[in-house]
């Protein structure tokens, strides 16, 4: 495997929305459009979008929505060539922790039951099964597991994030395998 550049997450802009796209249309059968990504994008109280960056080019995005004291992860993705390398770590980390920072006492999403990978990664931040939504992607009726994360304000859940943020920086362009 060649190295590459270290990946840094950075706040999302309105010059990224094409790239974003780009990789959406990619990660998605169901895919945001540009003009969701706007929206979402110009809603600053409530959201909030990273883009995970190497070598000056986009190559993952992530969504967090606030609600009261609960963070959603609304949407995350990575360019398919850069999958396996922990860019949706980086991200996932990032809107951790700006949703701790802004309240939460819990964070949630909704994954394809078939996405073994994803379903991983959110194991790994503490994300656990709590229920399905039924024929929730209407691209193919599969069900989404709804998993959550709860006191993620405590101690314990700021010892698990700096642990792996520690793993991240210790080997940085690691291959995960799936």
């Amino acid at each position: 495997m060649t190295a590459m550049t270290a990946v840094t997450v950075i706040p999302m802009r309105e010059h990224h929305l094409d790239t974003v796209v780009a990789i959406e249309l990619q990660s998605s059968p169901e895919p945001w459009s540009r003009g969701i990504f706007d929206e979402e994008l110009r809603d600053t109280a409530n959201r909030s979008f990273h883009v995970a960056v190497t070598d000056g080019v986009v190559v993952g995005f992530c969504s967090l929505l606030m609600q009261l004291s609960e963070g959603h992860i609304a949407n995350i993705a990575v360019e398919p060539a850069m999958r396996g390398r922990r860019v949706g770590a980086r991200l996932l980390l990032q809107a951790a922790r700006v949703a701790i920072a802004r309240g939460a006492t819990a964070m949630t999403l909704e994954v394809r039951v078939s996405n073994v990978g994803a379903r991983r990664l959110y194991q790994w931040f503490g994300f656990a099964p709590a229920g399905v939504r039924p024929r929730y992607y209407r691209s193919n009726n599969e069900d989404a597991l709804i998993m959550w994360a709860h006191d993620v304000d405590t101690a314990a859940f700021a010892q698990r994030l700096a642990a792996i943020a520690l793993e991240l920086d210790r080997e940085p362009d690691r291959e995960v395998a799936s």
